[in-house]
């Protein structure tokens, strides 16, 4: 009766799983329609803006005209005045100053205080109504106002994530173990851990501009699964069954899942600061969805602070394994090519730190070293599980 009920939770896992799989398909398009439709309305803001500032600079050099022009003729007016009062059979003395007076007065003081005022206060108002635009835009931006497409591919990817939990879950009730022993397991559950880390990050941070990437790594990652790791429920091999194995596999995949959305966000920061770039030098950019994407600045930042999670989990992975060694062969490290992995991705993410923090190393080179240590995270993770022989060799291939 119980292994029945175990090859039901088992075939279930897998029609879940496809049935997510399927989900976030859709949820990947429905993410790349709102980032095409809202880069182009950032687009039409834009150019509306710009027209705009090109009416106000032409109605401020009008104005700076016509008052340049009133008070050159106020000066011709003044001189031919002041001649007319010395002139002979002129009173100059009454005349001459109540004329003078009243043409200066009234002829270079009026125009002039009208003519820099006018546009004066044209350019200010300008000012304020394009930064009124802007704040409107990064408020539109942060509340996801009139972006539908958002909206339903964040509830869709929910959708997924549920059933992604529930497919995950019933295949560890059906092994009765941890549902993380083999490659097809490890990206399964390390895919589902991806979806939750954005979806909760979603919560304190508005990160839908990188929901193309997230959504199309997570499919990836079930595709390889599916298609290239496929793996029947099976027991437990000797050497896994501790409680380390809960501990050390659980924290590796979350510190993956983080590093899988830092990698996102470095490849959009190369982009967007080639674009920036482009745009300083007044050539255009054929990325225009990157509209809707924040400032080079902004992603590097944010990426740094979510690698600085990643890097303390990794670091507790790599303990974690060590004390697990201790326990199952008698000794703490024996350069095993696996271990030899995790303590290069340890590795280049420490440079990453470091470099960044002490030496400056900003910009495009802290996003290139930030996509080497992701990259050192999928070998160690796929080539090192399924080419290299060793005592970490559990692919179940």
């Amino acid at each position: 009766m119980g292994s029945d009920i175990n090859v039901t939770l088992g075939n279930w896992s897998e029609w879940f799983m496809l049935l997510a799989a399927m989900t976030y398909m859709v949820v990947f398009v429905a993410f790349v329609w709102d980032m095409a439709s809202h880069s182009k309305t950032l687009g039409l803001r834009e150019e509306e803006r710009a027209r705009k500032r090109a009416a106000a600079e032409n109605d401020s050099r009008e104005l700076v005209g016509v008052g340049a022009s009133s008070e050159a003729s106020a000066s011709a007016d003044a001189r031919s005045t002041a001649s007319a009062t010395h002139a002979p059979g002129v009173d100059g003395a009454g005349t001459g100053g109540t004329g003078a007076n009243g043409v200066v007065g009234n002829g270079s003081a009026s125009p002039a205080s009208a003519g820099s005022a006018a546009p004066g206060e044209f350019r200010t108002s300008a000012e304020n109504t394009t930064k009124g635009a802007g704040e409107f835009e990064a408020l539109n931006y942060k509340k996801g106002a009139r972006r539908p497409a958002a909206r339903v591919a964040v509830m869709l990817m929910v959708i997924a994530f549920a059933l992604h939990v529930f497919a995950v879950v019933s295949r560890g009730v059906a092994a009765d173990r941890v549902p993380w022993a083999n490659m097809y397991e490890f990206c399964s559950t390390g895919a589902m851990v991806v979806a939750g880390v954005y979806l909760v990050t979603l919560i304190f941070k508005d990160l839908r501009f990188v929901g193309p990437m997230v959504s199309g790594l997570v499919l990836i990652m079930l595709c390889l699964a599916t298609i290239a790791f496929p793996t029947p429920v099976s027991p437990l091999q000797p050497a896994l069954q501790s409680y380390w194995l809960i501990i050390h596999v659980s924290i590796a995949v979350a510190a993956s899942g983080i590093f899988t959305i830092t990698f996102a966000m470095a490849v959009l920061q190369l982009l967007q600061s080639r674009r920036e770039k482009r745009l300083a030098l007044g050539q255009e950019s054929r990325m225009g969805f990157l509209r809707a994407v924040p400032s080079s600045v902004t992603l590097e930042n944010f990426a740094f602070r979510l690698n600085s999670v990643g890097f303390v989990f990794w670091t507790f992975t790599l303990a974690a394994g060590a004390i697990w060694a201790d326990q199952a062969w008698g000794r703490f490290w024996g350069w095993d090519t696996k271990e030899v992995w995790t303590f290069v991705v340890w590795t280049v993410y420490a440079a990453y730190m470091h470099a960044r923090v002490t030496r400056g190393w900003n910009g495009n080179r802290s996003a290139w070293l930030a996509i080497a240590g992701y990259m050192c995270v999928v070998f160690n993770f796929t080539v090192v599980n399924t080419l290299f022989p060793g005592l970490h060799s559990y692919s179940g291939l």
